[in-house]
């Protein structure tokens, strides 16, 4: 009953033999030599522009870090602010349940 029962794993009937591989061979006929390309330059350092900062892009990048640190700030503060609301109307639900359950045992 507990002993699994494995399946009959019938034997292959017919051999498969692995499919033929031609090669055919090439000749190799010689041409002129390519000269090596002369050493330079790589071309992603050659290619690429320098990037300058002028007053009004570093006035804009700093006024863009200030806003991102100004929302981070408000969102961090209004979940804090939630959580605060959140655990003091739980202890003011407690303290009522706390007083109801309190009288409702001094009248029996």
């Amino acid at each position: 009953m507990f002993r699994p029962k494995l399946p009959a794993m019938p034997q292959p009937t017919v051999t498969v033999a692995p499919p033929a591989v031609v090669v055919e061979p090439t000749t190799i006929t010689p041409g002129t030599p390519v000269p090596p390309p002369a050493p330079t330059a790589p071309a992603s350092v050659t290619s690429r522009p320098t990037v300058q900062l002028t007053p009004g892009t570093a006035l804009a990048l700093v006024g863009g870090g200030t806003a991102v640190v100004l929302v981070v700030g408000a969102v961090l503060v209004s979940m804090l602010l939630a959580v605060a609301i959140t655990a003091a109307s739980v202890a003011v639900c407690a303290v009522v349940l706390r007083s109801l359950l309190a009288s409702d045992a001094k009248r029996r």
